[in-house]
């Protein structure tokens, strides 16, 4: 029985040794090359440009105040949408001492004018009625009186005005921003409480509100100095919005700018298309999404071509290895067209039948 064991043990170690031989003799073997081949295939072929930007309202429109004060009330808030002539909000004055000042006397004084020029009048009036003086006498009297209560109530006015910012008597209203347009109110950038500023000839003033038509958006974006002079108007883009995966957009190239700005030491031209949004099923679409632009350039539907890691160059002359045989190629030139970077074009020099070889990678070690 020890025997039987030990004969055992030996048999068990002399097959692990020739298995561990086995297998390093097969690691050691060369790995067959394999060799890459494909045909010529009929492919739609689209040679595109890129242009980077955002999507954005084709108007924009900046609501500000038309007096100085604090913010007492907003009656909007972001993404609500309001027409034309809708108030927005109303602001509290804080007018300067010495101005108020300064209406508060031109008041006193039409008033005092007022009074004066009403007692002479009564006077002339009686005289009149009693026919003790004439019209043509009586006439100047009337005119100052009338004038003198104009005076009056413009200076009241005015002191409404600069002390409330409204006047009940003339209906006028300063105090209160309203909408100039019709449209989707993207933001309000002030607080109750916050202070703003008019707007003048001096100040752009403090925008209370901006609000756009969301209803006509465009893509706005960049193109490379390289790139913009293959591009023309009304060319369509494919609009990629990267907050929106799945959806993309058509649009119609309807701006190129006559001068580039100078971008990272690159000169780069603006351009503005018109984005179609009736399409069914879309995402909606927000102002300042990030998004790019695909122009194509040129397009071939169901050509003959191949891809392009399979061509090589013998200096500009395009070719390609065909098997014809085992381990025989043969070295054929090849007239190409359009390329989108993936598949090229093959105008001639190939058939179906023809098996083309791709070439071997080259080590940049060796």
């Amino acid at each position: 029985m020890k025997k039987f064991f030990s004969y055992f043990l030996l048999l068990l170690f002399i097959g692990s040794l020739a298995g561990m031989g086995w297998y390093l003799w097969q690691k050691s073997q060369p790995v067959p090359e394999q060799i890459e081949t494909t045909t010529i295939s009929k492919q739609t072929i689209a040679r595109k440009t890129v242009a980077t930007g955002a999507v954005v309202p084709r108007k924009e429109v900046n609501i500000k105040s038309q007096v100085s004060g604090i913010v007492e009330k907003l009656f909007v808030i972001p993404g609500q949408q309001v027409i034309a002539g809708q108030e927005i909000a109303r602001i509290k004055l804080i007018p300067n001492a010495v101005t108020l000042s300064n209406a508060e006397n031109s008041v006193k004084t039409a008033g005092i004018n007022y009074e004066n020029s009403k007692r002479e009048y009564e006077r002339q009036k009686k005289l009149f009625d009693q026919s003790i003086i004439p019209e043509a006498e009586f006439l100047p009297f009337k005119q100052q009186f009338e004038l003198r209560k104009q005076e009056l109530e413009v200076a009241e006015n005015n002191f409404d005005l600069i002390r409330k910012g409204a006047s009940e008597k003339s209906g006028k209203v300063w105090n209160i921003v309203k909408s100039t347009v019709t449209g989707t109110l993207l933001d309000v950038p002030v607080k109750e409480g916050g202070f703003v500023i008019e707007s003048n000839t001096f100040n752009d003033g403090t925008t209370i509100a901006s609000v756009a038509n969301m209803g006509d958006m465009i893509f706005e974006g960049k193109l490379d100095e390289s790139e913009v002079g293959k591009i023309k108007v009304g060319m369509p883009l494919e609009i990629r919005v990267g907050a929106l995966e799945k959806d993309t957009f058509q649009a119609a190239l309807e701006y190129i700018a006559p001068k580039g700005v100078t971008e990272d030491g690159a000169i780069k031209f603006v351009i503005k298309a018109a984005i179609r949004l009736n399409a069914k099923g879309k995402s909606v679409l927000r102002a300042g999404y990030s998004a790019n632009a695909d122009i194509v350039l040129a397009k071939k539907v169901a050509v003959w071509s191949i891809p392009e890691a399979f061509i090589q160059f013998e200096g500009d002359k395009p070719y390609v290895e065909v098997e014809k045989g085992i381990n025989q190629v043969k070295k054929v030139f090849l007239k190409t067209g359009i390329s989108d970077g993936i598949n090229i074009e093959i105008l001639s020099g190939l058939s179906e039948k023809d098996k083309i070889r791709k070439p071997k990678a080259v080590n940049p070690e060796s």
